[in-house]
């Protein structure tokens, strides 16, 4: 039995739902396959704006009936933006679903930039900027994607720069959108109690006089990397650092092997190596995290930590040291089989988020054209053998390929 059923209106646009019957809740969202990766250098930022002036006003809304038109019922209205998408979701009570469908695809499709929000916006953003600033955990992170991938897109922040934000006019938004929109890669996803034909008539209504439109957007791969060694001072007390480099892609067959490797590595469980031996064997870092990100054609392992200035050396040695385990020692079955199933649970858990899954199945669909089903994932990390992971750590852990960028404390 699938998981979901799926639609497909004349335009392009693809309807995804799934039918949970024990929650009131339902999660609903409009994800397009649109992200700051897809700008030119002169609109760097303005995915993001998009984002953030699509909730100040459509052709029959103003900003504060966007906002209180959910509130008021107790649901919650939101957006985000990422390298590769632009994504508008809400919850709340299923009795209130079609207001929600109604309001995204208001705010997704008949968005009217008015002058006054835009220049409004523009300090609203800057201020976000230097919030983040301020914070050098993500500072280090949007810094660190620079240093990976240099001049190509998916090397600049998602939030623009000051110059490109305070330059963004209403023309520049709305040939943004024309030229990246494409009603074949846009979805909305549904999580609820509802039946597939009530949601379906409902999203029909909304969503069937949104034109076909297509897009001759190319997105150009990186290529050329080569490992960068950034120092900068900053004015904080503790060093920030940040090891990486580019990885596999989405329809790379090492995708999830690689996943659990660095799960095993430095995933969110406190058991990870590096926090076993960082945190608590030696007392170098508070916290410890390696991620792997999957792109259409490339992929990012990033590794970040924070110490004392002293410890800068150590910490990065101890990273090194277990980076060095896995290439050089390969997993006993018991080590393989734990790893496995603490991955399997930490997705089965992640699974139970309505609104995560509704997210997720619209991200696959995009990315994959389908959407697996947990039973699926399982069967294909059971699949993974210890010289699988032993041979990806050979590749991907080689220290000499690895870039790095430092925060140090000091003077800018």
């Amino acid at each position: 039995m699938e998981e979901y059923e799926l639609y497909t209106l004349p335009s392009g646009i693809r309807i995804v739902h799934k039918q949970v019957n024990h929650t009131q809740i339902a999660h609903c969202g409009i994800m397009l396959d649109i992200g700051s990766r897809d700008e030119k250098p002169h609109q760097q930022g303005l995915a993001h704006f998009w984002e953030h002036m699509a909730f100040k006003g459509t052709q029959k809304r103003k900003s504060h009936h966007i906002i209180n038109r959910l509130e008021t019922v107790g649901g919650e209205l939101n957006a985000y933006t990422t390298k590769e998408k632009v994504c508008f979701h809400a919850s709340l009570l299923g009795i209130h679903f079609e207001k929600a469908v109604e309001l995204l695809s208001d705010i997704a499709f008949h968005s009217v930039f008015p002058e006054k929000q835009i220049e409004r916006e523009r300090s609203v953003i800057l201020e976000e900027m230097a919030m983040y600033y301020d914070s050098p955990e993500d500072a280090l992170q949007d810094d660190f994607d620079g240093v990976v991938f240099r001049e190509h897109p998916l090397g600049t922040n998602i939030l623009g720069t000051p110059e490109t934000v305070r330059s963004f006019t209403r023309e520049q938004l709305q040939q943004f959108i024309a030229e990246n929109m494409d009603t074949e890669r846009i979805i909305f996803a549904s999580v609820s109690n509802w039946p597939f034909s009530k949601v379906k008539r409902i999203a029909e209504k909304y969503l069937r006089d949104v034109p076909r439109q297509s897009s001759q957007r190319q997105r150009l791969a990186p290529n050329g990397y080569q490992p960068q060694r950034v120092t900068m001072e900053r004015p904080i007390t503790q060093a920030q650092c940040a090891l990486g480099r580019p990885a596999y892609a989405l329809a790379d067959s090492r995708r999830l092997p690689f996943f659990m490797l660095v799960n095993l590595f430095g995933g969110p469980g406190m058991n990870s190596r590096l926090n076993m031996n960082l945190r608590e064997k030696y007392g170098l870092v508070y916290s410890i995290e390696a991620s792997y990100t999957p792109f259409l054609d490339t992929g990012f392992l990033g590794i970040y930590f924070g110490t004392d200035p002293k410890n800068i050396d150590r910490a990065v040695a101890q990273i090194q040291r277990e980076m060095r385990q896995l290439r050089e020692k390969s997993l006993t079955p018991l080590q393989l089989h734990n790893t496995k199933e603490q991955l399997m649970g930490q997705l089965a858990m992640s699974e139970e988020s309505n609104q995560s899954f509704m997210l997720m199945m619209a991200k696959s669909l995009l990315d994959t054209n389908k959407v697996d089903s947990l039973e699926d994932i399982f069967a294909e990390v059971r699949s993974v053998t210890a010289p699988q992971l032993q041979d990806l750590a050979n590749e991907m852990f080689d220290e000499s390929l690895l870039s790095s960028l430092m925060f140090l404390p000091g003077d800018e």
